[in-house]
């Protein structure tokens, strides 16, 4: 239970950094407007370029996937991915501050800030990056105590588990795409509104 636990933090440590530094984005924008010298603009926008980065390689991909791969398998076979036993620990609240707040938070981000994506192959190979560093520490995890982080993992045979993961991988990636897309669908129609 200490290794779910630890999981879900991860996915919530991603979104608390991510806003925080949108957050200190949006004050240094406030607090320095008609007053920057080129020092405290270089400084914005290296700040500018990482919450972008963020939002894109992390916030984004792994926030919908989270969201999605959650609730469809809590769906289908709750004891799969949030065994009943938590039931006793984290309250329904909690449970949906966890796995389905990320969603509308990361939208509305979107919708109303505009994010210059990286390269798609620079995003990409970060994305996959990531969803492998994942994958190493839920094996490690299990190497260590014996127990999968996820009990739909003790179902599987080893074949099925490096599938499963390649599948993953596979999927982060496409919401990466996505939220590229979903980024140039929004703001390229509200520019094209406005100079209409």
């Amino acid at each position: 239970m200490l290794q779910m636990t630890v999981q879900h933090i991860l996915t919530q440590v991603i979104q608390a950094v991510f806003f925080g530094v949108c957050v200190l984005t949006d004050l240094t924008s406030l607090l320095t407007k008609g007053t920057m010298c080129q020092e405290q603009e270089r400084q914005r926008r290296k700040l500018i370029g990482l919450r972008d980065w963020l939002m894109a390689v992390l916030a984004f991909p792994v926030g919908v996937f989270v969201v999605t791969m959650f609730w469809i398998l809590y769906l289908y076979d709750r004891d799969l991915i949030y065994p009943r036993l938590l039931d006793n620990f984290i309250p329904q609240w909690l449970n949906h501050g966890m796995h389905t707040t990320v969603l509308p938070f990361i939208i509305i981000e979107m919708r109303t800030t505009r994010h210059q994506y990286p390269s798609r192959l620079c995003g990409l190979l970060t994305v996959c990056s990531f969803a492998m560093g994942y994958v190493l520490w839920m094996c490690w995890v299990h190497h260590v105590t014996g127990v999968w982080v996820y009990p739909l993992l003790e179902h599987l045979g080893t074949i099925s588990k490096v599938l499963f993961f390649l599948c993953l991988t596979v999927i982060i990636s496409v919401y990466y795409v996505l939220g590229e897309i979903l980024n140039s669908y929004i703001w390229d129609f509200r520019k094209k509104s406005k100079s209409s």
